[in-house]
């Protein structure tokens, strides 16, 4: 690392309760490597009234908790802005709004910077070729567009890059891009294979030395243009431990079905360990994912193990060159 540079590992943090609520699952976008699963998830586009009903069941458990409002297409909701507000009124730490970039329904003129924290835009590629193969003709362009308004608009700007087999090759190019754009704040993350990756081999996750030959190389390029970067740990080394955060952290991933999972790898299957049922969250009985979070295996995580295990190398001993993190440990150069 250059010198002077600042790298450290997120820690998972039982005081910090992160709220992914999926407020819809309609999109106007097909990718590639959609992680929405319709029979897993539903297609119901939660009313109002509800979302906010839901928004206080997850403010009573922590009034510090950071939200991210997510689909489908979050935006195509003509009452996000509504749910930003009420969000804010009942004390979320964080408010984060996670778009494709089409923002519909003109969002950026029914909310203010002061409402929202960061406005994130999913860009899977440097150019348009690579980007739009993955999300579909002329998104590129419409994020680019939507970034530049937002940014002039003077909202917080981060940007989501999902590697795979099929655009890793333009990560390093992105720093720069980013730079230009004035976005401050960098994602990187790996594809998981659920929903429309599961079955897609054009999307397929990386092998492990590329993945450690090229994202934290690009990490540190794009620290150093003055953008902050957070990625997945994802390969642990040997003198590490292992921890799952559906054990030693509280996040919730929220589907409109009322399916609250605290593992994201778990979101194809009824795992889910919570449930929204009349406004009230309930524990489900086993078999859950909380059950398989206390398993110990040489692969590090479990669930890595059953659903992705293409990402897993072993030795001629048997045993795996690495353990996989949790998805949610993350690394974050500045």
């Amino acid at each position: 690392m250059a010198s002077g540079r600042r790298i450290r590992t997120v820690e998972f943090s039982k005081d910090r309760v992160n709220v992914f609520f999926h407020i819809l699952t309609a999109c106007n976008l097909s990718c590639k490597h959609c992680y929405i699963n319709p029979s897993a998830h539903g297609t119901r586009t939660l009313p109002i009234e509800t979302i906010r009903a839901w928004i206080d069941l997850f403010a009573a458990r922590k009034p510090s908790a950071n939200i991210i409002f997510l689909g489908g297409e979050p935006t195509l909701h003509p009452d996000l802005s509504h749910a930003v507000r009420h969000a804010r009124q009942r004390g979320y730490q964080s408010i984060t709004i996670d778009t494709n970039g089409f923002l519909f329904h003109d969002i950026l003129d029914k909310i203010s910077p002061d409402e929202v924290d960061a406005i994130s835009f999913s860009l899977d590629g440097a150019e348009a070729r690579t980007n739009d193969r993955l999300r579909g003709k002329g998104c590129f362009d419409a994020v680019i567009q939507g970034i530049r308004k937002a940014v002039a608009a003077g909202f917080g700007i981060s940007v989501i890059f999902t590697v795979s087999s099929a655009n890793i090759h333009e990560l390093p190019r992105m720093p720069a891009l980013l730079q230009s754009l004035g976005v401050h704040r960098f994602f990187i993350q790996v594809v998981g294979l659920r929903g429309q990756s599961a079955s897609k081999t054009e999307t397929g996750q990386t092998e492990a030395s590329v993945w450690l030959d090229n994202v934290p190389r690009v990490a540190e390029e794009a620290a150093e243009r003055g953008i902050t970067v957070t990625y997945p740990k994802v390969y642990l080394e040997p003198d590490e431990t292992f921890e799952c955060a559906g054990k030693v952290a509280d996040n919730a991933f929220i589907f409109p079905n009322g399916r609250v999972y605290r593992c994201p790898l778990c979101e194809d299957h009824p795992l889910h360990s919570l449930e929204i049922v009349d406004n009230r969250l309930c524990e489900r009985p086993p078999l859950t994912e909380r059950e398989l979070f206390e398993l110990d295996i040489p692969e590090g995580c479990v669930m890595n193990r059953l659903i992705q295990p293409g990402n897993i190398v072993y030795g001629a001993d048997g045993k795996p060159v690495h353990r996989i993190a949790c998805c949610m440990l993350k690394q974050e150069l500045t």
